[in-house]
């Protein structure tokens, strides 16, 4: 790991968590951008030791903005689709549902399911997977197939009966409900 790495940040996003890392060199303007563990920029000797720097991480378009504090101090921030991370985190968490869980016994199986609530696009493990809805007496039910021994998944939408809550999403696997991931 190299001294010069100055910040880190989690993105998550429906394919998956990214893991952002910054390294600046202070003395040399070195820029090196780093997305889970893969280096996709790098700039050795820049004059100009301030400034922005422009990358994608999946379909996201991210910003790290570098500004001097206070002598040579410098303060670091990342946008993502034009939004100051926290202000995009609070936007993923209401445009999608996410659910972290394993299956089997032996050799657990780790998934991660997340809904777009705007396309309803369902993501497994990182790729839309194909789905088919039905209508149901208390809403609708979203269903797709799940790991290789296709176990029976769906997404089950309600209406939580009170305006500020709207949907409720739940999502159930060979009829288990699965309990929503906490990021």
């Amino acid at each position: 790991m190299s001294s010069d790495l100055v910040a880190t940040w989690t993105v998550s996003l429906p394919d998956g968590k990214h893991k952002v890392e910054f390294e600046h060199g202070t003395t040399s303007g070195k820029r090196v951008i780093t997305v889970d563990g893969r280096e996709i920029h790098r700039e050795e000797w820049m004059f100009k030791l301030v400034g922005k720097e422009h990358f994608k991480v999946g379909n996201a378009k991210c910003t790290i903005s570098i500004d001097a504090c206070s002598g040579f101090a410098y303060e670091y921030t990342l946008e993502v689709n034009g939004k100051p991370l926290e202000k995009f985190r609070e936007n993923q968490n209401k445009i999608q549902k996410c659910w972290c869980f394993t299956l089997g016994s032996q050799s657990s199986t780790p998934f991660r399911v997340v809904l777009e609530k705007d396309t309803l696009n369902v993501w497994v493990n990182g790729k839309v997977v194909e789905t088919t809805g039905e209508f149901t007496d208390n809403g609708t039910e979203t269903h797709f197939a799940l790991g290789e021994t296709l176990h029976s998944a769906y997404i089950e939408a309600n209406s939580s009966g009170k305006r500020r809550e709207g949907i409720v999403h739940r999502l159930f696997i060979d009829d288990q409900e699965i309990p929503p991931a906490k990021d």
